[in-house]
């Protein structure tokens, strides 16, 4: 799939809220076409308007991504050395695994709260992936605009730009990656403890949350699939391209799509 259609459809996937965030790759495109192929003040003028929508792009996926980030920061955790806020009241996940297990046994006290931790940390972890896959299809729209600029000019634009971005706060993803290790942790024991992540039978939590949760749940496959594709090796591999995932797509939703036994 080109990298424009793979791009409007991950716009179509993601949250209503998001889809004026992603880069502009279709007026991107435009200007390359733009530029004329030999050297006049009108080339230089072409050139300064890519650059500058360029930069203007940068600037407006980091303010978005760091506001997302503050946001999953402080729901996440609400002080610092205390269990994530979403947890609460149970202070670790050995707690809330037994909370879970006396639902299982029938005991009707713990259900609300156990309820409301599930529905938490679906909702955060699912965002919390969109952002990830935010970063990666925007950084790799930049890379791939700026392939199709080099190529068009004879310039060598890339490499020089693409290095600016490795330092940029959306291309830094480690906090939000370590947070989402962390709601998986809870999503083991939150789930597992109910019923397993596996086996005949399982139904996907989407199917017994609120049809927000459901949206979210299904933007979140979708982010996976496409970030396994873009991190994935293949022809268009390259030295601008995301490295590989750590542990496929397939490990992050076994947590999530497991046997709800809570009623939501």
């Amino acid at each position: 799939m080109k990298f424009g259609k793979r791009l409007k459809k991950q716009v179509e996937e993601s949250l209503p809220e998001w889809r004026d965030k992603f880069l502009a790759y279709k007026r991107l495109k435009r200007l390359v076409r733009l530029v004329p192929s030999s050297s006049s003040p009108r080339r230089r003028a072409a050139e300064a308007a890519f650059v500058r929508l360029l930069d203007g792009e940068v600037d407006r996926f980091n303010a978005f991504f760091l506001e997302q980030e503050e946001d999953f920061v402080i729901r996440h955790r609400a002080r610092p050395g205390s269990p994530p806020a979403w947890l609460l009241p149970y202070e670790t996940q050995f707690e809330l695994q037994e909370a879970v297990k006396k639902v299982a046994a029938g005991d009707r006290e713990a259900a609300a709260e156990v309820r409301r931790v599930r529905r938490e940390v679906v909702d955060l972890h699912g965002k919390m992936v969109l952002l990830l896959n935010y970063s990666a299809i925007n950084y790799t729209g930049l890379a791939k605009i700026l392939k199709k600029y080099d190529k068009c000019t004879g310039r060598l634009l890339r490499q020089p730009f693409i290095e600016k971005v490795l330092g940029q706060p959306f291309f830094a993803t480690e906090l939000i990656s370590r947070l989402v290790r962390e709601c998986e942790a809870t999503m083991e024991a939150v789930f597992e403890a109910g019923g397993g992540c596996s086996g005949a039978g399982a139904t996907p939590v989407a199917a017994a949350a609120t049809t927000e949760q459901q949206g979210i749940f299904r933007n979140t496959v979708a982010a996976l699939v496409t970030m396994g594709e873009l991190r994935s090796g293949s022809s268009t591999y390259g030295h601008f391209s995301l490295p590989p995932m750590a542990s496929p797509e397939s490990d992050l939703l076994r947590c999530v799509q497991v046997a709800d036994p809570v009623p939501i």
